[in-house]
């Protein structure tokens, strides 16, 4: 069974630096875990990696499609096992938990066949209308499916009203030999750094990245692109936007610790001191390759 580094952990928490900082060690290929990072254009609001910040190192499943193309769980399993069987040392990095379970478990897609008539009676409803309707019956499918993917959610929708679309996707059966690692830190420590991330994305020009997108159209349901759209289309101030954003990213980060300790068992690498952390990591890497 191939083995498979996983780094993983919340915005602001430092992952970007320690997956370079291993990967060079390890002399590592770095597949992105996030389901936004696979997004032209969506740049300050996803933390996306710079050319700059990856020293060379080979960076996979970053800027491969357009805003508007549809992408879910399902597309990401396939194209993250192909990016593991290709690169010699594989490491996937991100935060995105149910897609690197399901690249990493065996995941199976098999659901009934569509039925068209019963997914006529949501046609009055627009896709993030629709979108929001799954997340109500069925959040973990919701967080799966891009908003703009309108069969898959109408599929799960219908689906929903027998068996929920997750439960009938999940198993815990490895793929592959998997050290998953989360990088975390004291939580006031942590949600200081995330406040004071969210003003620097807001110092790049995350709003006009916002403006960009929606003058094409693109009224993005991701966390940070709702709240600056909320802004623009006048349902709340500017300062109350980035105030929401801060909060539901800590709520995010709580949740992904959750997440990734009780889903995935992940080990806790601690970030407070970034050279023992990172000696940490390696200590822990080197011993899984060896066993």
């Amino acid at each position: 069974m191939k083995k498979v580094i996983v780094i993983c952990g919340p915005t602001a928490v430092g992952k970007t630096k320690l997956s370079i900082d291993l990967a060079k060690h390890f002399k590592a290929e770095i597949i992105s875990g996030d389901s936004v990072q696979v997004y032209k254009k969506l740049d300050i609001g996803s933390a996306k990696i710079k050319l700059e910040e990856m020293q060379g190192i080979p960076h996979h499943m970053i800027d491969i499609l357009n805003p508007d193309q549809a992408f879910d769980v399902a597309t990401f399993q396939r194209m993250v096992r192909e990016h593991i069987e290709n690169i010699q040392t594989p490491f996937v990095v991100g935060g995105t938990g149910l897609y690197i379970k399901a690249a990493l478990f065996d995941y199976e897609f098999n659901n009934p066949k569509r039925d068209i008539e019963a997914e006529k009676q949501y046609d009055h409803l627009d896709n993030l209308a629709l979108h929001q309707l799954l997340s109500d019956i069925d959040p973990i499918t919701a967080l799966e499916l891009h908003p703009n993917n309108r069969r898959r959610i109408l599929r799960a929708l219908v689906l929903a009203k027998e068996t929920k679309r997750s439960a009938l996707v999940r198993k815990d059966i490895p793929v592959y030999d998997a050290l998953i690692l989360y990088a975390t830190m004291d939580r006031v420590v942590l949600y200081d750094r995330i406040n004071r991330r969210v003003d620097m994305m807001m110092d790049q020009g995350f709003l006009s990245e916002v403006e960009a997108l929606k003058t094409v159209g693109l009224n993005l349901d991701i966390l940070g692109y709702r709240e600056l759209n909320n802004h623009l289309d006048g349902l709340c101030t500017l300062e109350d936007a980035v105030d929401e954003i801060k909060k539901k990213t800590r709520h995010l980060a709580k949740r992904q610790q959750t997440w990734f300790s009780n889903q995935m068992h992940a080990e806790i690498i601690d970030m407070r001191d970034y050279e023992a952390a990172l000696q940490q990591s390696i200590l822990k890497i080197s011993a899984f390759y060896k066993r």
